[in-house]
């Protein structure tokens, strides 16, 4: 077996979590920074937060934001448009357009007499 190809193990491997905590391990490296660990994670911890690493949970949120106030203006111009337009149902138009023709008919036999 070759000597000179494996890595040099450190048994005294020093890790540092981002709340604080360290502790020993073995690993190739001589020390280690980590961002979360057993002390600090929330299903270990049982308190609920959001591990959010390069803003991704803001940047949700952000975008719900926007989308709610898309929405909102939406129905606020559709709430407009129904307003501003008739409100009476499709068959409701038919049946006056209906009697309109049979009053422009009857007229216009009354014209002939």
């Amino acid at each position: 077996m070759k000597s000179t190809i494996h890595p040099t193990w450190y048994h005294d491997c020093k890790v540092t979590c981002s709340c604080g905590n360290t502790f020993t391990i073995g690993s190739v490296k001589d020390s280690l920074q980590i961002d979360i660990c057993d002390k600090c994670h929330p299903f270990f911890t049982g308190e609920v937060k959001f591990v959010d690493r390069q803003g991704r949970v803001e940047k949700f949120r952000k975008q719900q934001e926007e989308a709610t106030k898309k929405q909102a203006q939406t129905q606020r111009i559709g709430k407009k448009a129904q307003k501003a337009t008739d409100s009476k149902s499709y068959r409701e138009l038919l049946q006056d357009q209906q009697v309109a023709l049979r009053q422009a008919a009857k007229a216009e036999i009354a014209a002939k007499l």
